[in-house]
C-alpha cells in the first residue's frame, strides 16, 4: 500500500510546470527525436518514460498469401527495430542519471499475453516505472477497462508490483466514479492527461487526490510559436509531464508500484486446481481466479437497498394503467384477462365472453332449479 503524500495544494491544479521547484518527466515513442547531451542541460528533468510494447506481439512465424507474409515480416521487423532502440535509450537516459519507465500501449485482445508482452519487451529493473496506457474507453479500439484489470493482475503476479495507470480526463472520471466496480484501477497512481493550464475543476477529485503525473505538454499544445515548456534537445511534439513534487521527493517514490488507499485482500487471488491428467500431459498454463473480498459499507448500504426496493414493490397493488378500461370489468373478467396469455383484442373479448358469472354458480342454478 502507498500514498502520494498529503491532499495537492491549488497550484499544483495550475500551471505548476511555472514553479522552478517541480519536477519534470519526459514521455517518448520510437519515433521521437532526441538530442541526449541538450536533454541532459535541463535539471529539472529527472525521468524518461520511453515506449515499450503495443498490443500483443507480433507472429513469430509468418505464413499465408504473398501479401501476408510480406506484412508479418515487416511487423516483426519494426518490433525488433524498436526494442533495440528501447534498450539502447534505457543505457543513456541510466548514464545521465534519469529515471527510467516504460509504458504499455493497451489494444484489445488477450490482456494476459500484453501483459507478458511488456515485461518481456521491457525487462524491467526493479526501479524502472511501468504504466499503462490506456488512451480511451471504447472497448473496440482501446484495451475494456475489465481487460485492463487482468492486465494489472498479470503484471503484479510477474513482478510483484503495480503498473500506474495512464489516462485521460474522460476515462479517469469514468473510472472514478465506478471505483468499486474497477477496485485496481481506481487505486492505480495516476498519470493524467490533459493539455490545458488549469484542471482543478477536471481532475476526479476524491478518488485520486493528486495525480503522480500530469502530462500537460504534446503536440496538441506545443507549436512553433507557442509551448507550454519547451525542453532541450527535444522537438515540439515531445510529451512534457509535471510531478506535485521536487526532484529529490519524485526519485523517492520512483517508480511507485503500489496501490493508493487499498486493503491487502483487493489483491487476493488463486491458482485454479488443475487435473491429473491435464498435469502429465505436459505443459499446463496456471490461471488465477479473485477471491472474494469483503464488502465495504458504501457497498452493504446499495445492496440493503436494492433489496428493500425489491422488497416493498412485492406488495404493490396491481397498476390501475395495465387493466383495460371496460364499462364492465368484475372479478370475473380481471382473472380472465390475467391468464390471457396474449393480450389482443380478439383474445380479450373471447376470455371476457366465456368468463363466469360470480353470481350465477353451480350452487345458485341448483338453489333455482328447486
Amino acid at each position: 500500500m502507498m500514498a502520494l503524500g498529503s491532499a495537492a495544494k491549488a497550484s499544483d491544479f495550475s500551471e505548476p510546470w511555472r514553479d522552478g521547484d517541480r519536477a519534470l518527466v519526459v514521455d517518448a515513442y520510437e519515433y521521437n527525436s532526441i538530442d541526449w547531451g541538450e536533454l541532459a542541460t535541463d535539471k529539472r528533468i529527472v525521468g524518461f518514460i520511453n515506449k515499450a510494447s503495443d498490443g500483443l506481439p507480433p507472429p513469430y512465424f509468418c505464413y499465408g498469401d504473398e501479401t501476408t507474409v510480406k506484412l508479418c515480416k515487416t511487423l516483426w521487423k519494426r518490433y525488433a527495430v524498436t526494442r533495440e532502440l528501447f534498450q539502447t535509450r534505457k543505457v543513456v537516459a541510466k548514464a545521465l542519471g534519469l529515471k527510467w519507465g516504460a509504458y504499455h500501449l493497451a489494444r484489445p485482445g488477450n490482456p494476459v499475453e500484453q501483459a507478458n508482452n511488456f515485461i518481456d519487451f521491457a525487462e524491467p529493473t526493479p526501479d524502472d516505472l511501468l504504466a499503462l496506457d490506456l488512451e480511451g474507453n471504447d472497448p473496440t479500439q482501446w484495451m475494456s477497462l475489465e481487460d485492463a484489470e487482468e492486465f494489472v493482475r498479470q503484471v503484479h503476479r510477474r513482478i510483484g508490483r503495480f503498473p500506474i495507470l495512464y489516462a485521460n480526463g474522460k476515462t479517469a472520471q469514468f473510472i472514478a466514479d465506478n471505483r468499486y466496480q474497477y477496485r485496481l484501477l481506481s487505486r492505480l497512481p495516476l498519470w493524467y492527461a490533459r493539455y490545458k493550464p488549469d484542471i482543478d475543476v477536471h481532475f476526479p477529485m476524491g478518488n485520486w487526490q493528486s495525480y503522480a503525473l500530469w502530462q500537460f505538454s504534446a503536440q496538441a499544445n506545443c507549436g512553433r510559436l507557442r509551448c507550454p515548456y519547451r525542453v532541450a534537445g527535444t522537438p515540439n511534439d515531445i510529451d512534457v509531464n509535471v510531478a506535485p513534487m521536487d526532484a529529490a521527493t519524485l526519485r523517492q517514490q520512483w517508480p511507485f508500484g503500489g496501490l493508493i488507499n487499498v486493503p491487502a485482500d483487493y489483491l487476493a487471488s488463486i491458482p485454479v486446481p488443475v487435473s491429473r491428467e491435464a498435469g502429465l500431459a505436459g505443459k499446463v498454463t496456471i490461471t488465477y481466479a479473485d477471491v472474494a473480498t469483503p464488502p465495504t459499507v458504501e457497498e452493504m448500504v446499495a445492496v440493503l437497498g436494492a433489496r428493500w426496493q425489491t422488497f416493498r414493490a412485492a406488495f404493490r397493488m396491481p397498476v390501475v394503467k395495465t387493466v383495460p378500461r371496460r364499462a364492465r370489468f368484475g372479478i370475473a373478467e380481471y382473472v380472465a384477462w390475467k391468464r390471457t396469455a396474449y393480450r389482443s383484442e380478439t383474445l380479450l373479448e373471447a376470455a371476457f365472453s366465456q368468463a363466469a358469472d360470480p353470481v350465477s354458480t353451480a350452487s345458485t342454478e341448483l338453489v333455482r332449479e328447486r
